[in-house]
């Protein structure tokens, strides 16, 4: 299971890498109109973030402080910091995966942010899915708002 995990988050991180290269313009990562309130380059911090304070701090004890607030600021970061964060947070997922035992997968996960609690494995799970929902939000995002 841990294997797979690794091989998804690895393919869905080098997805959003490649989600937010293919916007035409950095300037575009931006924007937001009406009812989308959430920019593609928003999302991308949130994910980052999100990925790196759950499984980098929480699993691999990895040194994070989180900015949830800055995630949905809506203030431009550039395109090459993005990046490097997507990269930062490819290492940290990968780095403490390997360090979580099979195991461990049906121990309860040592935060609970839900009101069900849930092992490492239900919510690797959950932030597998979550990454997921984003990475299609920005890829919707991309083609709407970086048309020429």
């Amino acid at each position: 299971m841990i294997q797979d995990l690794k091989f998804l988050f690895d393919r869905e991180l080098t997805k959003l890498s490649q989600e937010i290269e293919s916007y035409q313009s950095e300037e575009n990562l931006w924007k937001v109109d009406g009812q989308i309130t959430n920019s593609g380059g928003a999302l991308c911090v949130h994910l980052c973030g999100n990925l790196r304070a759950f499984i980098g701090k929480e699993i691999g004890g990895i040194d994070y402080v989180r900015d949830r607030e800055f995630e949905f600021s809506g203030i431009p970061v550039p395109r090459e910091k993005l990046i490097e964060e997507i990269k930062e947070a490819r290492s940290c997922v990968s780095k403490s995966l390997d360090g979580l035992s099979e195991n461990q997968l049906p121990d309860k996960f040592p935060i609970q942010p839900f009101p069900r609690e849930l092992t490492y494995q239900n919510f690797l799970l959950h932030l597998y899915g979550h990454l997921n929902y984003h990475l299609g939000q920005i890829n919707y995002h991309r083609r709407l708002f970086d048309q020429n």
